[in-house]
């Protein structure tokens, strides 16, 4: 088996960021007591000034006199973590949470995704657009997946020989082991992984308790991994909260961006799709104002559900400042994708029909999309009419113009050649509107098809009624 870690050491600052457009202001995250706050984590403007991790609140005032102050919110670290592994269990179905970290066991993965650097390049991309810094490693264990990520970011070990060989170096300061094992263990001139494992077993269970020796069995694949995998819910819900009041309807539009990105990622990881979902806006006192979002077929397509969201908050008249923003999707049916064509010939920057249709409804109104259906009247005036909603199910029909002329006219031209025909259509005896026609497919003196019929049993003085594409 081979595992990779992402290693998500700034998660927190990183879940902070992502709600903020980029900006060069210092940011820090503070935790603490109110009488010892202290620095929890600083942006790169604020680390520059000299602020670090672990730093009192009073000395970081006096080095930086002006900086945004966000209070630390382990639930909203831990929203952020199970995001990601929602994410990874796109590629891999054994997913597991470390601490600041997911691993995802991917020899599998490998023959649908590719090699390597490949998948790893995947990964990364992915991260890069969701927000977060991140750190990865492969290990054929997920603890030294876990461990060699902190050490060197892009390392890959595949064979249980070289993973001895990668880990002998590691510093035990690095190794993740229990604190206490790592103190005693210096006392005692230990100081790598390697000096660690190359100590008999039995001494290391006489002077420390199980856990120890356990985990280096896990570490290097002598004992399995105890490891609840990962399942992602049955509805998705994220929130965003901002410590200014909006007011106007486009300062929404960055939230509503990464809602709708971290619904797609989240989507993309169980292979499923949403048809409707709700936004939530949040006020300082009363209740939200809630925009639902409906779509005519189920889709996972970033950009379409940030285009159907928009549409209709840009309808949204707000009666009172918004403080955050909730995305709630319950109803998560399959996701079946479009059809299309081996050699597609649409240009490159056109947009989906899907995408289309649904960015118009948002913009437009639910009946701005009209299909046509068919009726069971078999007059060809009479047989199509249009209803808002989902396209209907096609059906075999026979053939039909794209273009049907309001009133049919006499052919004044050469005779056509009949390509198919004739087709009886005799009807309407009981409204007054009785008609038998003979209809044919034609091909005209210039190359055109049309539809025309004449009176049954003749081939003579065409009416024509309608053209094909």
């Amino acid at each position: 088996m081979l595992w990779a870690c992402v290693l998500l050491p700034r998660l927190a600052l990183d879940g902070v960021l992502r709600r903020r457009p980029p900006s060069d202001e210092p940011l820090v995250l503070v935790s603490g007591p109110a009488q010892a706050r202290v620095v929890h984590a600083a942006n790169a403007p604020a680390r520059a000034a000299g602020l670090y991790r672990g730093q009192r609140l009073v000395a970081a005032q006096a080095l930086l006199s002006q900086f945004v102050m966000v209070e630390h919110d382990p639930g909203d670290e831990a929203g952020w973590h199970r995001l990601l592994a929602a994410w990874a269990y796109r590629y891999s179905a054994e997913v597991g949470l470390f601490a600041h970290a997911v691993v995802l066991e991917v020899s599998r993965s490998l023959n649908l995704f590719g090699p390597w650097p490949r998948f790893e390049s995947l990964l990364r991309d992915d991260l890069q657009g969701l927000g977060f810094r991140h750190r990865i490693a492969l290990a054929p264990t997920p603890h030294a997946a876990y461990v060699l990520a902190g050490v060197r970011d892009g390392m890959a070990v595949m064979t249980p020989d070289a993973l001895r060989r990668a880990l002998s170096p590691v510093p035990l300061a690095q190794a993740r082991l229990p604190p206490e094992a790592t103190q005693a263990l210096s006392s005692m001139g230990v100081r790598t992984l390697g000096q660690l494992l190359a100590l008999p077993r039995a001494g290391l269970q006489r002077r420390f308790d199980g856990e120890l020796v356990a985990w280096l069995g896990r570490l290097v694949g002598d004992e399995p991994t105890p490891m609840e995998s990962y399942r992602p819910p049955d509805s998705f819900e994220q929130r965003m909260e901002w410590t200014h009041e909006i007011e106007h309807v486009e300062a929404l539009v960055f939230p509503l961006r990464r809602l709708t990105g971290d619904l797609a990622a989240y989507l993309a990881g169980r292979d499923g799709g949403v048809q409707r979902f709700e936004l939530e806006l949040e006020h300082r006192s009363g209740a939200p104002t809630r925009v639902a979002v409906g779509m005519l077929t189920a889709g996972r397509d970033a950009t379409l559900l940030f285009d159907c969201a928009r549409g209709r908050l840009e309808r949204l008249a707000l009666g009172q400042p918004v403080v955050a923003m909730r995305l709630v999707a319950r109803e998560l049916p399959p996701f079946v994708p479009a059809g299309r064509d081996l050699f597609d010939t649409r240009p490159t920057h056109a947009v989906p029909l899907e995408q289309l249709r649904e960015r118009l409804r948002a913009r437009l109104g639910e009946a701005s999309i009209q299909h046509l259906r068919r009726t069971v009247d078999p007059r060809p005036e009479r047989s199509q009419t249009s209803a808002p909603g989902a396209s209907p199910a096609r059906t075999a029909l026979l053939p039909r113009p794209t273009w049907l002329l309001d009133v049919p006219r006499p052919w004044r031209g050469p005779s056509p050649d009949i390509l198919a025909g004739p087709e009886r259509i005799e009807s309407g005896w009981w409204d007054g509107g009785d008609l038998r026609r003979d209809y044919y497919v034609v091909r005209t003196a210039q190359g055109q098809r049309a539809w025309m019929y004449c009176a049954p049993g003749e081939q003579g003085n065409w009416m024509l009624h309608g053209w094909f594409a």
